[in-house]
């Protein structure tokens, strides 16, 4: 008993030693340039090497309801908001209004002091001061519009609207498990135990994941991976040791007997499965991307503290609750596992595919096959600002800006470094630049050049702005155009120490051609690491084979339903998006890591417990009947769990966490039917006892007998 509350306790006191960890560390989140790849890191790297005039510009859109601003309006609204300015300490200057070419808006620069060197600060730790005065003069004028846009305010309502977003996913995900886990446990404990454990996991590896920070920055979507994994993959560990221990229990054996059965059995499956998780997520850190490194830690880190909470604490709680572990039973729902008992349906689906394997394997390929075959025409493309909902008030304003000055929209960005002492030269090459730009007719039209020089004069930059989203056709053409052939002409040669075409289009572009280029690596890593797993797992090279067989089906017909769902217009109003006619270009790699890795915990669990039905002796196909109908009702649970928690994250406002969660809901409840009900068995069928050990099970199925 006395080392049960030590585990227990130990177990608390890590989680909570890692949040307060984690408080008094800080989060270090990524620079714009730990995501970057290719020409456009090497320009994010030159900008943000640079200390800019206009860093920490803020720009404030003064504009009509409806008609013409008139110029006395404006002015008056300049001057009160210079007021309201002029007493900031976080602003350094206010510029001259800008009015737009149909008398409708005025736009107002005003630049914060961000500092320089090692103490810059980040825009959004700065703005919230001009962000309240520019509140406070819009409230004066409830005729007009009087909105800020820059880094500082995108930024700062980003994080604001993600950290909602995650919030909403707790609020809706731990109540749906719990009351799942309720219907298939009948008891407040059971069902609860599993959600505590989740959760617990979850705040222990966002604490680890910020001390981790200090060495691999974190992404803005780690912690709701973190959430989005933990839940999943806690709970279901969880659900397996304890619908494994119930069964025992009702088999008749005592309490220690059940959990030492539900140990032997449930708990190396469990053990197998956190491991190839684990080596699944590992697969990202061969990406080359910062992005990712950040999300494989993430998910690394929750499986890890999850599988070690399924293999200490949640023992130590079993057995100081014994048959506690069923109360309080709820009325309605009031139920107990019965050793021996098979789902009806399961039998009913299992009874033909066992009957006719062959056929049932074609099918059920095919039926694959044909979710797959959209994935051909997959698109890539990295979420930007165009992408973002259009119920952020910033985004509202963003359109705004750049419906009354096209120019502030999207931009090339060319950062080019040389000696201060030439700055001139590189301004008068950008110049010509800027002209031969303007020749072309491709680019949104300026009669002056956006120039900007660093303030010690060494790094230089021209914005080409152009017309339409960062991720469409004219972006992307005139973003050829100038890495290959304008910007070359002119600064090639030329007598500089380092230049770079980079903006949103660039960035989009590099990392999605990085990507293809990294995912054949990151498979043939994951694949092979599986594989050796499942050799271990079960010392059948058949089985492990099949099992990579399959998991690639269950992934590609993922990437199929994500570019039926999202690449087309049909289901916008089904789970509110607006179509961008791609997928988000980091989704691809982080959905087959992550759904190979999830695969594995019914695969695992549903082998082991074919494999004993092999060790009992009999007919393959009695020991095939065997595991997946007395797996059915854990593996129809689990599913059930993670195929809402994974829907939870489809309901989000962002973009890529709609394809998130549509990717792996799709993923897992394709795998726990269509897999595990029909191809998984089939398969087994057919390969008969040339999937199995044969030496070992025979010894062991002796061994049995004589017992």
């Amino acid at each position: 008993m006395a080392h049960r509350k030590t585990t227990l306790v130990l177990w608390l006191a890590l989680v909570i030693l890692a949040y307060v960890a984690s408080t008094v560390t800080g989060v270090r989140e990524q620079e714009d340039a730990d995501g970057l790849n290719g020409q456009s890191a090497v320009a994010e790297r030159l900008l943000d090497d640079a200390d800019f005039a206009d860093d920490g510009v803020e720009r404030v859109l003064i504009q009509a309801r409806s008609g013409k601003l008139s110029a006395a309006t404006a002015d008056d609204v300049v001057s009160a908001l210079r007021e309201r300015y002029d007493g900031l300490d976080e602003v350094t200057d206010i510029g001259d209004p800008v009015t737009s070419e149909d008398r409708r808006s005025v736009l107002l620069p005003v630049t914060l002091d961000l500092g320089s060197g090692d103490e810059k600060k980040k825009p959004k730790s700065v703005v919230g001061p001009m962000l309240e005065a520019t509140g406070a003069e819009q409230r004066a004028h409830a005729d007009l519009r009087i909105e800020q846009l820059g880094k500082g305010s995108v930024t700062r309502e980003l994080s604001k609207q993600l950290g909602a977003d995650f919030q909403q996913a707790e609020f809706i995900s731990v109540p749906v498990t719990l009351l799942i886990l309720l219907i298939a446990f009948g008891a407040l404990l059971a069902a609860g135990l599993p959600v505590l454990l989740g959760i617990t996991s979850v705040i222990f590896a966002l604490g680890l994941a910020g001390v981790t920070s200090l060495l691999v920055p974190v992404d803005a979507n780690q912690a709701s991976l973190i959430l989005l994994m933990g839940l999943a993959v806690g709970v279901d560990y969880s659900l397996f040791y304890i619908r494994r221990q119930r069964e025992e229990r009702a088999r008749g054996n005592s309490p220690d007997m059940a959990l030492r059965i539900a140990a032997a059995t449930s708990g190396r499956a469990v053990l197998v499965s956190g491991l190839t998780v684990t080596f699944a997520m590992a697969g990202m850190f061969l990406s080359g991307n910062m992005l990712f490194y950040s999300l494989a830690l993430g998910t690394v880190l929750v499986v890890a503290v999850a599988v070690l909470g399924s293999l200490t604490v949640l023992p130590a709680a079993l057995a100081g609750l014994g048959d506690r572990i069923d109360r309080p039973r709820i009325p309605l729902l009031r139920r107990r596992t019965v050793a021996g008992k098979e789902s009806r349906l399961w039998a009913a689906v299992l009874r033909p595919v066992l009957r006719a394997p062959g056929v049932s394997l074609v099918i059920g390929v095919l039926a694959m096959l044909a979710l797959a075959a959209p994935a051909l025409g997959m698109k890539l493309k990295m979420p930007g600002d165009e992408d973002l909902p259009r119920s952020y008030e910033i985004m509202q304003t963003y359109d705004r800006v750049v419906e009354a000055f096209p120019t502030e929209g999207t931009a090339h960005a060319v950062a080019v470094e040389a000696d201060k002492d030439r700055s001139g030269e590189v301004a008068g090459l950008l110049r010509e630049l800027h002209r031969m730009a303007m020749d072309t007719g491709q680019f949104a039209k300026s009669t002056q050049p956006d120039l900007a020089l660093s303030k010690d004069g060494r790094t230089s930059r021209l914005e080409l702005h152009v017309q339409g989203d960062a991720g469409g056709p004219e972006a992307e053409r005139t973003l050829k155009l100038l890495r290959t052939d304008l910007a070359p002409k002119v600064l090639d040669g030329a007598d500089v120490d380092e230049w770079a075409v980079g903006g949103e289009t660039a960035f989009s572009t590099d990392f999605s051609e990085t990507l293809k280029d990294r995912l054949p690596l990151v498979i043939g890593f994951v694949t092979l690491l599986c594989l050796g797993v499942m050799l271990l797992a079960f010392r059948s090279v058949v089985l492990a084979l099949l099992t990579a067989a399959l998991n690639v089906l269950s992934v590609a017909a993922a990437y199929g339903v994500l570019v039926l769902v999202f690449q087309g217009e049909w289901a916008e109003s089904l789970l509110g998006f607006d179509s961008n006619g791609a997928v988000v270009s980091w989704l691809p790699l982080i959905l087959f890591v992550v759904l190979y890795g999830l695969s594995m915990d019914y695969h695992v669990f549903v082998l082991s417990r074919v494999r004993e039905g092999v060790r009992l002796g009999g007919s393959i196909h009695a020991a095939v009947r065997h595991g997946i109908l007395t797996s059915a009702g854990v593996v129809t649970t689990a599913a059930v769990i993670m195929v809402a928690v994974f829907a939870v994250f489809a309901t989000l406002s962002t973009l890529d966490m709609k394809q998130l969660g549509v990717g792996l809901a799709v993923a897992i409840l394709l795998d726990a039917t269509l897999i595990r009900g029909v191809l998984l068995p089939a398969a087994l069928a057919l390969l008969g006892t040339r999937a199995w050990p044969r030496s070992r099970t025979t010894r062991r199925a002796r061994a049995n007998s004589h017992e």
